[in-house]
């Protein structure tokens, strides 16, 4: 009897296998997350130029330190690829991974659903789980649930911070009401270094008035620092197109119309300008008028409340892809799963 198969026996489940698309800083700090636990094991990570697979688990500092200092996983010994088609060439290594976390930039709005095109395209079967923002990506991502189906991909779509566990906050505290008139989310990040973060940053650029994503997405970092220092490092973001507007639509629990979401962003604090919240106004079915405010502890970062979401819906993600659930879901449909 092999090790598997006492595993089973026993009723304990392997280790997941999760590969992480994506070694910026929300990549990194999904590594860091990974290292901490005993029910998934990072196996690859992939960036612009390589990307490096192990079996039995990638060293989570040496990968880090091999990007910081050479610019790519690949570069890591012996385990590492340079290539500059890392994701496809990672697909197509056939490597054993459970399920990818796309901790990839949103910009344009059709990289992320482009990917998943790739997955679709390759054969490779498994859990997706994406922290994508912006309303129209998820919009293109849903349009493809009956590829994902066919492909046998289970793709969790909207598992971050916001969208994510705020969008999972709203659809619980909704379950008072009897009708929901609004969902406020106001978020708060404080960063140290923009430049740790710089596709974030981008992405929230180009939801400032005067630009789009495109004009955020070409601007040189020194052009990112120049506005930057305008605004002394804050960026104050009002009705952003975020996609918790078509979650919380496409759940049956109030329209898109109903949902706002803005937000202050340090750059050059970690300290939190304000404190994360959502806020669920309704009415209940004896027709009183009352709000639920669910708020995030202040000391908890950007990367904890994006990464930890994550990965507790690609656990969600991985248990409906083993009853042959395939398709695609969002964090206000679905539970996230505890990953120890």
């Amino acid at each position: 009897m092999n090790l598997e198969q006492v595993k089973s026996s026993l009723n304990i489940s392997p280790a997941i296998r999760v590969g992480v698309l994506g070694f910026g800083g929300l990549g990194q700090a999904a590594a860091k997350v990974l290292a901490g636990k005993r029910e998934m094991i990072l196996v690859a990570a992939a960036d612009q130029k390589g990307y490096a697979y192990a079996a039995d688990g990638l060293n989570t500092k040496e990968c880090i330190a091999t990007y910081q200092s050479q610019g790519s996983v690949g570069y890591l010994e012996p385990v590492g690829n340079l290539t500059n088609h890392s994701i496809q060439d990672l697909i197509e290594s056939a490597h054993p991974v459970d399920g990818y976390f796309l901790a990839l930039p949103n910009l344009p709005n059709d990289f992320i659903p482009s990917v998943a095109k790739e997955f679709i395209k390759s054969g490779w079967r498994g859990v997706l789980v994406d922290a994508i923002k912006r309303t129209t990506a998820v919009e293109q991502l849903l349009a493809m649930k009956a590829e994902l189906q066919a492909a046998g991909i289970t793709y969790m779509t909207g598992c971050g911070a916001t969208p994510g566990l705020l969008t999972a906050a709203a659809a619980l505290a909704a379950q008072s009401y009897a009708e929901i008139h609004k969902v406020e989310i106001t978020f708060g990040v404080g960063i140290a270094n923009w430049e740790a973060y710089r596709a974030t940053v981008r992405e929230d650029i180009g939801h400032m008035p005067g630009y789009t994503v495109e004009t955020a997405r070409a601007m040189t970092d020194a052009e990112v620092e120049a506005l930057l220092d305008k605004t002394n490092g804050v960026l104050t973001l009002t009705s952003m197109e975020h996609a918790d507007d078509v979650m919380l639509e496409f759940a049956g629990i109030c329209d898109r119309d109903r949902v706002t979401v803005g937000g202050v962003v340090d750059t050059r604090n970690p300290k939190k300008p304000l404190s994360t919240n959502v806020k669920v106004t309704g009415r209940t079915f004896e027709g009183k008028i009352s709000t639920h405010t669910f708020t995030l502890g202040d000391e908890t970062s950007m990367a904890a409340n994006v990464c930890g979401p994550a990965f507790g819906y690609l656990k969600a993600g991985n248990q409906l892809y083993q009853r042959g659930m395939y398709g695609i879901f969002t964090a206000a449909e679905i539970m996230p799963h505890f990953v120890k």
